[in-house]
């Protein structure tokens, strides 16, 4: 009886060569962007106490209530592969006392877990770039944090973006608003879609966000937020815009863009991209000024953001090609197989981009192999050059030197000993570095 044929788990995707090559190019182009800014990577474990998430997210939200990896370990303690990244950057900064320690301005990568239906650009093993900022109330951590999204999606080549701002105000203004939606939606209530009829008695402000076309054109005529803010709120968002327009950043304003959770206060973001359709939004943020008490540290402001790495490759294509080797070594032969590992690895230890060709077959075959990895000089080792102490050396497609005496010849001989600097100075198109015979 034939063994059942194992796959990943639904929503846990494989990461092959082609597509890790542009995954690699975003986490590096994330790194040098945070470095520039002063920002400092922090890394969180990947599974946390489920408490944590159930006081930081709220029992109310999807995220909790129905989409958690949660289980028991064997000490009985109900754990929970991470969600979302904030929670977990929140917590470390309390156990470790950065908090007591001035401004933290924080960043993370990684994986997150929610169980939900996977689609394009969404998996159930996700994975997340963030920022947060600890300890920084002033307007300018929120324009600062939401320039740094902007320009880390600008210098990734992302097209198409859309910067959408709103404020929630603070808590009182956000009670004085709820109180105003929910009577006006309880008016209304047999033409909200049945998701936003459950919300509206646990988290009214959700509804807001439904994706719900039905419900979304009701919602055009419901009452707005920034009617109900107090002067002080008011000014601070007209400061948030008055900023973005310095910085030259452009926006629009979204009165239905909301965090539905208690924490959260003044300014929440999401930057889109027209190239996504349904699932526009790749970076989505607020200040959460609650959450640090609401986990048990000492009131302290926040603000942060989050990316998915999922989208940014979609808007980034996969056709990325794994990086060409620049020598590869072929070789055939017991005593030549021996000397080509040795060769191949004196011209890693160089720095340069090699390709061993292990497969022992013919020269022919191991030729076109070299030809469809994209390399450019091909290093070739026989008994006899293995004996004689000498390699040959031969472009691979064409010389990049057009009437130089590489191009003009099929193959060129060159001592094991000249072989590192000879091929640097190919590479590198110095004309003068043409080898000598041996």
């Amino acid at each position: 009886m034939a063994l059942e044929r194992l796959q990943a788990l639904r929503g846990m995707v494989d990461l092959l060569p082609q597509q890790t090559m542009v995954w690699q190019q975003v986490e590096e182009q994330a790194r040098q962007h945070f470095q520039r800014a002063g920002v400092g990577e922090i890394r969180t474990p990947l599974l946390e106490a489920t408490a944590l998430f159930a006081r930081g997210i709220g029992e109310a939200t999807d995220v909790v209530g129905k989409e958690m990896y949660s289980f028991r370990d064997r000490g009985q303690r109900s754990c929970t592969l991470r969600p979302e990244g904030t929670a977990s950057v929140v917590r470390a900064a309390i156990q470790h006392g950065l908090l007591g320690q001035g401004p933290q301005r924080l960043w993370y990568m990684g994986p997150m877990f929610r169980y939900e239906r996977p689609q394009a650009g969404r998996q159930r093993q996700f994975h997340q770039i963030g920022l947060e900022l600890l300890a920084i109330a002033n307007e300018r951590s929120d324009v600062e944090a939401m320039a740094m999204a902007w320009d880390l999606l600008d210098d990734l080549g992302i097209q198409g973006l859309q910067l959408q701002i709103n404020t929630l105000g603070t808590p009182e203004d956000r009670r004085c608003y709820r109180e105003q939606l929910v009577g006006w939606l309880e008016q209304r209530m047999d033409q909200l879609d049945p998701d936003s009829q459950q919300r509206l008695a646990t988290n009214p402000l959700r509804i807001l966000d439904s994706k719900n076309q039905a419900t979304q054109d009701l919602l055009k005529e419901a009452p707005q937020l920034l009617g109900t803010l107090g002067k002080e709120s008011r000014g601070r968002f007209e400061r948030v815009c008055q900023l973005l327009q310095a910085l030259d950043i452009p926006f629009v304003i979204q009165p239905q863009l909301v965090r539905g959770l208690d924490y959260y206060t003044h300014t929440a973001f999401e930057i889109t991209s027209d190239q996504l359709g349904a699932q526009a939004t790749v970076c989505g943020g607020g200040r959460y000024d609650g959450l640090v008490a609401m986990l048990g540290g000492p009131p302290t402001a926040g603000m942060g953001w989050a990316m998915g790495i999922e989208r940014l490759v979609l808007l980034l294509g996969q056709q990325s090609r794994t990086t060409a080797p620049q020598v590869v070594v072929l070789n055939r032969g017991d005593a030549a197989q021996e000397r080509a590992l040795v060769l191949a690895r004196q011209l890693r230890r160089a720095n340069l981009r090699v390709e061993l060709d292990l497969s022992g077959a013919t020269f022919a075959r191991q030729f076109k192999r070299a030809d469809r990895l994209g390399g450019r000089l091909a290093v070739i080792i026989g008994e006899q050059e293995a004996q004689a102490g000498a390699v040959k050396l031969k472009w691979l497609h064409q010389a990049p030197h057009p009437g130089s005496e590489m191009s003009r010849r099929e193959e060129w001989t060159v001592s094991d000993r000249d072989l590192c600097r000879t091929v640097e100075r190919l590479l590198a198109g110095e004309h003068q570095a043409e080898p000598t015979p041996v």
